[in-house]
């Protein structure tokens, strides 16, 4: 029996576009002002300290600036740069300049399956902070009460089992009654060997065959049936 749905956002719950074409584009073009207004925050200082470090040795804001930004568009997932990620994307959520895209049919069976009691967790390479921010100030309202709660890449990397193994422990429920879904094979892979149910989100229908359950909407997923 599924008692908990752990999944995923880009390309599951929310279109792939809007992270790439609204939110990265986004935050690259405000982080040298950001980082320049905010730097004797102590949280963002922290962060950029953990970004200067990662980045091999001691850097000025200047440096860490153009790192920020080559990690950008290198796609790299670095947690230091996904919090400082997601405190850009709060004030342009806030400013109402954009709002979370999340598909109708996702919305939907959220709330079908919180009423019925399952618990929603999230699993996303973005930030915590920016998890909530989408889904906060998402198309179909604000939907973080329907979550248990939400897990990033400090648990562990996506494509690793050990992540899913730390989240079950967390949720504190066997693997076997947890149901991941994404549109990564590799995470479903990873899901999947820490003991995990698994659904493939293929939302154009041509995915490579994956070896996981493929569905194209959230409407059609029934918990009683094992991914």
């Amino acid at each position: 029996m599924i008692r908990a749905v752990l999944t995923d956002i880009e390309g599951t719950t929310s279109s792939i576009a809007f992270v790439k074409d609204v939110l990265f584009p986004y935050a690259r073009r405000h982080i040298a002002g950001f980082v320049k207004q905010h730097a004797a925050d102590p949280d963002v200082r922290s962060l950029l300290d953990e970004a200067a470090a990662g980045a091999g040795g001691p850097l000025d804001d200047d440096a860490v600036i153009r790192q920020l930004i080559a990690w950008m568009d290198e796609d790299r997932k670095v947690a230091a740069l996904k919090a400082l990620q997601g405190m850009i994307w709060e004030a342009g959520y806030r400013q109402g300049d954009f709002t979370g895209h999340i598909y109708e049919d996702a919305a939907d069976k959220l709330r079908e399956w919180h009423e019925a009691g399952v618990r929603l967790y999230v699993f996303s390479s973005g930030s915590v902070p920016a998890q909530k921010l989408l889904f906060g100030y998402s198309e179909a309202g604000d939907l973080t009460p329907l979550f248990s709660g939400h897990f990033d890449t400090r648990t562990g990397a996506k494509r690793e089992a050990g992540s899913y193994r730390a989240i079950a422990r967390q949720i504190g429920l066997p693997a076997e009654e947890i149901l991941f879904l994404s549109d990564s094979i590799e995470e479903l892979d990873a899901a999947r060997a820490a003991g995990l149910h698994t659904i493939q989100l293929d939302r154009d229908g041509n995915a490579p065959e994956s070896g996981h359950r493929r569905v194209q909407s959230f409407r059609v997923i029934d918990l009683s049936i094992r991914g």
